[in-house]
Formats: C-alpha cells, structure tokens, sequence
C-alpha cells in the first residue's frame, strides 16, 4: 500500500522559515511528479509547488515563488518544501501528493493519485 508521510509542520512568527518532509513508501513504481498543496479553513485545496521526479523541473504557485523552494533526494523517495519569508496568511494544513503517471497539469489536483495526512503549519503575526 502505497504512504505518503508528511513531518516538520509547526507553529512560528511571520518571517520565520519551516521545512517540510513528505517520505513515500509502498510503491513498487517511479514517480511522475510530486507536489505541495495547501488548505487553510473555509478555502478550497490550493497548489503550492511541484516538481517532476526524474528530471527535477519545479513549478509554483505565484503566491509563494520567491520564498519556497522544493527539491527531491530520489534515493530516499522524500520530497522537501523550504518555506522561507512565512506569512500569517500561509498558515493551512499542507499536503503533499503523489502522480504516478505522466500526466499533467501539475497544479491540479486530478493529476495526483496518492496523497498525504496533511501537516499543520501555523504563521503568527
């Protein structure tokens, strides 16, 4: 059964940084791509960044670019989220999300198959 477990949420003032952790297990396949997504209270799941396993093009949010980064070790089936610059308004629980196909576009969920519990992120002002 395939996982994605997520780690490395919190709770930290505006301008802070946090890194997040997504670990995959279970699959007996090669990603397409993994990404992060996002949902604060009363809002629809967003897209946050993306990257694609193999070659390691990365795609953001318009919101974030700037001041996230996400980056893969491959050998260890983990994908990353720096967040850097933290905003109150970042403040959502964060998913990341598995594609085992090629398919696209990668800021839409539909493309995902696979997804995570989810992990807090909190940002104070």
């Amino acid at each position: 059964q395939v996982q994605l477990v997520e780690s490395g949420g919190g709770l930290v003032q505006a301008g802070a940084s946090l890194r997040l952790s997504c670990t995959a297990s279970g699959h007996t396949f090669s990603w397409f791509a993994m990404g992060w997504f996002r949902q604060a209270p009363g809002k629809e799941r967003e897209f946050v960044a993306a990257i694609t396993w193999n070659i390691g093009n990365t795609y953001y949010a318009d919101s974030v670019k700037g001041r996230f980064t996400i980056s893969r070790d491959n050998a260890k089936n983990t994908v990353f989220l720096q967040m850097n610059s933290l905003k109150p308004e970042d403040t959502a629980v964060y998913y990341c999300a598995g594609a085992s196909s090629f398919r696209f576009p990668l800021r839409g969920r539909d493309t995902y198959d696979y997804w995570g519990q989810g992990t807090q992120v909190t940002v104070s002002s």
